[in-house]
């Protein structure tokens, strides 16, 4: 090969490593999605945060778990009807325990709903009681403390927002340094920070009106509670509640993008 030859394919092997590296560069950031139960998904959540340009991967407890949060950007732990250290049901959870506490170390952007947020705070040295107080059914309003007004991401719901609740179980006392960011009626920690970027809720943001219609009918009944008149306050709420919780993922993916 002339010179001129080397140069030319020298050049386009430059050329190439640097589309490479282009192409590495705008692969969309990996988010460890753990879902703890066959029906809590993450439903239209999974929709607002590919839209807002994560790669999501979804990974079921039970089928088994990473050993690390190495490669991922950020972390989001769903809901299920277990307390958060009920190893003897739900064995997973040990490893979940694990990957948040190395998200809490690495201030890591991380969502846990509902029993995922209650992990969050059990690791973190905080307390949850299991069947404490009111339960909370249905869509139900919620109040950003000043801290969540200037939240980056719970700001979306202030001052207040109508969002769905499926829970008795509760966070009683809060981690040592946690940022208490919203509270409702019957349940004072409703959302709350750890550093700067892990954030756990008691709320189900990734739930609308319409997937009330799977609640379980008879299990309502026996407490109470008619399952069609939750449907039909969820829907009076839904297109307020819905875009609030759309900004909110939206924001958590931004935190996600920026990290």
């Amino acid at each position: 090969m002339d010179a001129a030859g080397g140069a030319a394919a020298g050049a386009g092997a430059c050329a190439a490593a640097s589309e490479g590296r282009a192409a590495a560069s705008a692969a969309p950031p990996r988010v460890l999605v753990v879902q703890n139960s066959p029906s809590s998904g993450p439903r239209r959540l999974a929709g607002w945060l590919e839209e807002a340009g994560l790669d999501l991967e979804v990974r079921h407890g039970a089928d088994g778990l990473p050993a690390s949060i190495a490669g991922y950007a950020g972390l989001v732990m769903l809901g299920g009807g277990f307390m958060p250290d009920d190893l003897a049901r739900a064995p997973w959870l040990a490893a979940e325990r694990a990957l948040a506490a190395e998200a809490i170390a690495a201030d890591l952007p991380t969502l846990g709903i509902c029993l995922g947020g209650q992990l969050l705070a059990d690791v973190a040295g905080g307390q949850v009681r299991a069947a404490h107080g009111m339960p909370e059914r249905g869509a139900t309003e919620i109040r950003a403390t000043d801290a969540g007004a200037a939240d980056a991401v719970i700001g979306a719901l202030a001052p207040a927002a109508h969002v769905i609740e499926n829970h008795q179980d509760m966070i009683t006392a809060l981690p040592a340094g946690a940022v208490l960011l919203a509270s409702s009626a019957a349940c004072e920690v409703q959302a709350f920070r750890l550093g700067r970027h892990v954030r756990g809720l008691q709320f189900h943001p990734e739930a609308g009106a319409e997937d009330l219609l799977r609640w379980d009918e008879a299990a309502l009944s026996a407490e109470g509670i008619s399952r069609d008149s939750l449907v039909d306050a969820a829907r009076a709420v839904e297109p307020d509640s819905a875009a609030r919780c759309a900004a909110l993922a939206a924001a958590f993916a931004a935190e996600v993008r920026a990290a």
